[in-house]
């Protein structure tokens, strides 16, 4: 039997909600099943969780955007821009009356969502609290301060910049069952792990760097254009450390994939959130959450990238 589960690829989220779905699916139903794991994104050339790719016995979309697929199962997701079209929605609502379909906005992790469902609606308690806990501390940047989010001096946050880099489908296919068997501290203590991160850590510093050299104060806002090399790696939080009291942050860079907007709000500014970003970055094809959104453009889209994300940063800016 192939079950394919789609899911937010290059995100530790993403992966950690993959593991704990597939426990989960093991718990309930005692056919074997082959898993399939696939890495979707929004970039060009990124898969998409749709029909073609949802052709299992089985499917599942998690932390990813809801498709109104005939095949799919299963559906988890916390993103408030889970449902491009009310007619998705209107699936969603109808479906999810058959007890496998589950969206929450106001969780702060994928993963701890499939977890509680799992508890609270199954009666199964995965054991997998170390995972959810890392899971859902990352994804809603529960840290004490920009810094101690931007540092890579702990092997955890090594383990998710490997996860953020490397996080393809065979790289999915591999971590999955390792986190299932494994103490998530042993994995990021492992030597495949510093192996792995070793060349990350010198693109994290360069990135730094680039964020320095490029950043401009637009009232509250930092705004950042990274557009005239391509970028080999992408650091989270590092405004909010180099900034500390700006509120709002654009970044607009340039991937292998396309030029692509990162929009976020800094927790540690001591400003109250007054914007909605993923409302935002919805009107120019993105997502997200209240507190952080991205929108991806094709690779001849440069331009356009830098008009959206200047439009971005005066709206910002009030």
């Amino acid at each position: 039997m192939r079950f394919v589960v789609a899911t937010h690829g290059h995100c530790f989220d993403g992966l950690a909600s993959a593991a704990v779905f597939a426990k989960l699916v093991g718990a309930l139903d005692s056919r074997s099943y082959k898993f399939e794991f696939r890495a979707c994104g929004y970039g060009q050339g990124q898969a998409r969780a749709d029909a073609r790719l949802l052709d299992g016995d089985d499917n599942a979309i998690l932390d990813y955007r809801f498709a109104n697929a005939p095949k799919l199962g299963w559906f988890f997701d916390h993103h408030r821009t889970a449902f491009q079209h009310d007619e998705d929605r209107g699936v969603f609502e109808e479906r999810s009356r058959g007890g496998r379909y589950f969206y929450d906005p106001a969780y702060t992790s994928c993963t701890k969502l499939v977890a509680d469902v799992a508890r609270e609606r199954f009666a199964v308690d995965l054991g997998l609290e170390e995972l959810v806990r890392w899971a859902d501390r990352i994804d809603s940047a529960n840290f004490d301060t920009a810094e101690q989010a931007v540092s890579r001096a702990d092997p955890m946050m090594q383990l998710v910049s490997v996860v953020e880099h490397y996080g393809d489908d065979a790289f999915l296919t591999r971590m999955v069952p390792e986190l299932l068997s494994k103490p998530l501290t042993e994995i990021a203590n492992s030597n495949e792990t510093r192996d792995r991160y070793r060349p990350l850590g010198r693109k994290h510093e360069r990135f730094v760097e680039r964020v320095r050299n490029k950043g401009e104060r637009r009232g509250r806002v930092v705004f950042v254009d990274l557009t005239e090399t391509v970028l080999d790696t992408v650091g989270k939080f590092v405004t909010y450390a180099l900034f500390p009291d700006s509120v709002y942050s654009v970044i607009v860079g340039l991937l292998k994939s396309g030029p692509k907007i990162s929009v976020g709000y800094n927790p540690w500014s001591g400003r109250p959130l007054d914007t909605d970003i993923s409302a935002i970055c919805a009107r120019y094809g993105g997502g997200g959450h209240p507190v952080v959104g991205g929108i991806a453009f094709a690779q001849n889209e440069v331009e356009r990238a830098r008009s959206v994300a200047l439009q971005i940063a005066d709206e910002l800016e009030g």
